[in-house]
């Protein structure tokens, strides 16, 4: 008996599509510190490419064209760490001074406290000294678990570049086994699916990289209107933050308004703080976003949030960068294959118009309000 997949019931090919993402995630998961270096590895090869090839096309060997890029990538990296430890710096420096602006500010909160609840002072400093001891208390207990996986983790990290630059040596054997593996009459959709997400991977992050510098200058001209100390240090700390979804964006705005707290006599500075950052997160999710950053994935909102959520529980922030690129490719991966394309238009942001199902429903939801109006005249 031939039995195709088309044959097979709905329920049972959802079914083995289910417990192949499981299993896949589950696996992910407990190698999760080789795996995110090496697909981190591969997402930078993908951005070096198109440098590589330029290199290449000055009539450089291939060894000193990667060598090259990869040079450029990490001196640029390392100009941003440069300039953020400076500015870190100058905060550190002013240090003593915030602190003890910060004991100011919390010795005039716990007299209003006081004075408002009718509460003593004694109280209130013990609930404050329960809350520290609780706050060390558990901070001790993960400084142990830090310092023993920091050296690991250091190292599995710092392969990334070694990574990379295999990656980019071996393209075309990782190229020609594919070819090799693969039937003729798939070949052209392999290629197709390659050439398209690597094109959305590269567009993708330097939209990302386009973004955080645009948020960076806005959240510092901001800041610095407003008269705020650290200005351009959390102007870029709120930029970093911002790809960070949800949490990134109440984090990068709590900062600057604790800030304004204690570094300003007046209580109307955070909140100007706040009116200053709405307004960017407004400019940053209605235009920064839609034309530079969302434009290159082709993704509805409903599952961008779901697969930032999954991922952000199964690897944490880095789970939470990779989450988007990663469920685009899939969607690329799902539209060239015949049985899953409903997967592919179900992640998708075209909707359906002018089937035979939808024409139906529309049809008879229709009929039914036209007989409840009936009926309710």
């Amino acid at each position: 008996m031939n039995t195709t997949f088309d044959n097979i019931p709905f329920y049972i090919k959802f079914s083995i599509f289910f417990v192949g993402i499981l299993a896949f995630g589950f696996l992910s998961y407990i190698g999760q510190d080789i795996i995110m270096p090496i697909f981190f590895a591969l997402l930078i090869a993908i951005l070096l490419d198109p440098m590589v090839s330029f290199f290449q096309r000055l009539k450089l060997p291939r060894t000193v064209a990667i060598t090259l890029a990869l040079t450029v990538g990490i001196l640029f990296l390392s100009g941003l760490i440069y300039f953020f430890m400076v500015q870190l710096s100058l905060f550190n420096e002013s240090l003593p001074m915030f602190k003890e602006k910060f004991n100011i500010v919390l010795d005039q909160s716990k007299n209003w406290v006081s004075s408002e609840f009718n509460i003593s002072m004694n109280a209130i400093d013990t609930q404050i000294d329960n809350w520290s001891k609780s706050l060390f208390e558990g901070t001790g207990a993960v400084i142990g678990y830090t310092v023993m996986t920091l050296t690991e983790l250091i190292v599995v990290w710092l392969l990334i570049p070694v990574y990379a630059y295999l990656f980019l040596y071996y393209q075309k054997l990782f190229l020609g086994f594919i070819e090799q593996v693969s039937e003729k009459e798939n070949q052209k959709t392999i290629k197709e699916v390659m050439t398209e997400g690597n094109k959305m991977i590269q567009s993708y992050l330097v939209g990302l990289v386009l973004e955080i510098i645009i948020m960076s200058v806005l959240n510092s001209v901001g800041l610095l209107i407003l008269g705020i100390e650290y200005a351009i240090l959390l102007g870029i700390i709120g930029a970093l933050l911002n790809v960070i979804p949800y949490i990134g964006g109440v984090v990068s705005t709590a900062l600057p308004m604790l800030v304004a707290i204690v570094t300003q006599d007046s209580f109307i500075s955070p909140l100007l703080v706040l009116g200053v950052y709405l307004l960017i997160q407004f400019i940053d999710n209605n235009f920064i976003i839609p034309l530079v950053v969302a434009s290159r994935v082709k993704i509805n909102a409903l599952v961008s949030i779901i697969v930032v959520l999954i991922f952000g529980a199964m690897f944490g922030i880095s789970g939470m960068f990779i989450a988007i690129p990663l469920t685009a490719i899939v969607k690329i991966i799902f539209d060239r294959i015949e049985p899953m394309k409903p997967y592919g238009l179900l992640i998708g942001i075209e909707i359906p118009v002018n089937t035979k199902f939808i024409n139906s429903f529309t049809e008879r939801r229709k009929i039914k309000i036209k007989d409840e109006g009936k009926e309710i005249k």
